[in-house]
C-alpha cells in the first residue's frame, strides 16, 4: 500500500509570525450554520430516539421529523438572532437542500449569508458513488441558488477519501473546514494546487455537545465563554479563530435557544471579537501571508 504524504505540514504556534487584524481585534468569530436534507429512504444521519427493541425502522419518521423541526422552526429563530446582531454567517448547505428547502436557502441568501458546500446529500463522502460528480453538483446547486461562486466546503461529518481534497481543489474550492487541527488557517497541498484549511471545531459544535455527548442545554454557552477567555489572552501573540458550528434542530430548540442568544449578544458586544464569514477569513489570511512572504501561493 502506498502511503500518501500529508496534505498539511506541521507547524508549531510559537514558531509562526503573528497574524494581526488591522482593526485590532484579537479573536475572529466564525459562525457556521448547517442545513441538511435527510432522506427518508436512507438511515438517518443522527438519532435522538433509538427504535424499540433495536434495529433500523423501515421508515424512521421519528428522527426525520426531529431534524425537520429545525428547518420549520429553529432556523428562523437563528436567522432573526444573527440578523438583529449583525453577525455574518457561513451556511454549510447540502446541494439537494437547495430545492428541498428552497424557502430556507432563499432566506439565507437574502440575509447575506455565505454558502459553503456540504455534500450533495447528507451522507459520508466515502459512500458517494461518484465523488467528483457529487462535488460538481453541489457547487452548481449552491451557485444557482445564490448567484455567487462557492469558495468553501465542509464534508458531511468531516468525512472524506484520499481523493477528496484533490477533487475539491480541482473543482475550484479555495478553503475547507474538514480539519480541526489549529486555531489559525493553514495551507494544504493538493494535486490541483494550494488550498486553505480554516479552523473548524468539534468542541464548539452542537452535534458533539448535544447529539453525541448529551450535555446540558447551557453547555455550548459555558464552553464558548471559557474558550473565548483563553483565546483572547493568548492572542496578544497573534489573532486566533474561534468557530462555532450550529444545527437548527439542536440550537434552535426553545430550551437551548435562550443560551445561544445570550452567548451571541455577548460576542457581538465584545470589542476583542471580529465576526467574519469563511471567505472573509480566507482573504484576511491571504493578505497576512502575502505580507510575511510574497512567495506564498
Amino acid at each position: 500500500m502506498t502511503v500518501q504524504p500529508p496534505a498539511v505540514q506541521f507547524s508549531a504556534m510559537p514558531d509562526r509570525a503573528p497574524l494581526r487584524l488591522a482593526s485590532g481585534e484579537r479573536v475572529i468569530l466564525w459562525t457556521i450554520v448547517n442545513v441538511e436534507h435527510w432522506s427518508l429512504t436512507r438511515p438517518m444521519p443522527r438519532q435522538v430516539l433509538p427504535p424499540p427493541m433495536g434495529g433500523v425502522p423501515a421508515v424512521d419518521r421519528a428522527n426525520w421529523s426531529w431534524h425537520e423541526y429545525g428547518l420549520r422552526v429553529g432556523f428562523w429563530r437563528m436567522l432573526d438572532l444573527f440578523g438583529r446582531l449583525g453577525i455574518p454567517v457561513t451556511l454549510a448547505l447540502n446541494g439537494s437542500a437547495c430545492t428541498q428547502y428552497a424557502r430556507v436557502t432563499r432566506a439565507a441568501v437574502d440575509a447575506g449569508w455565505e454558502l459553503m458546500g456540504h455534500g450533495f446529500d447528507q451522507m459520508p463522502m466515502q459512500q458517494v458513488k461518484d465523488e467528483a460528480d457529487s462535488i460538481r453538483r453541489t457547487l452548481m446547486a449552491l451557485e444557482d441558488a445564490s448567484g455567487q461562486r462557492v469558495r468553501g466546503w465542509e464534508s458531511p461529518g468531516l468525512t472524506g477519501t484520499e481523493r477528496t481534497l484533490d477533487l475539491l481543489a480541482a473543482a475550484g474550492v479555495e478553503y475547507v473546514s474538514d480539519l480541526v487541527l489549529d486555531e489559525q488557517p493553514c495551507l494544504l497541498s493538493t494535486q490541483a494546487g494550494t488550498m486553505t484549511a480554516l479552523p473548524y471545531t468539534v468542541e464548539l459544535n452542537d452535534v458533539v455537545l448535544h447529539a453525541v455527548e448529551k450535555q446540558p442545554s447551557d453547555e455550548l454557552n459555558r464552553r464558548a465563554f471559557a474558550q473565548l477567555r483563553q483565546l483572547s489572552a493568548e492572542a496578544v501573540n497573534g489573532v486566533r479563530v474561534m468557530s462555532i458550528s450550529l444545527h437548527p434542530y439542536l440550537s434552535g430548540v426553545p430550551h437551548r435557544f435562550g443560551y445561544l442568544q445570550s452567548l451571541y449578544e455577548a460576542l457581538a458586544a465584545d470589542p476583542a471579537v471580529k465576526p467574519m464569514t469563511g471567505s472573509e477569513i480566507l482573504d484576511w489570511y491571504r493578505g497576512e501571508m502575502a505580507q510575511q512572504s510574497p512567495m506564498v501561493e
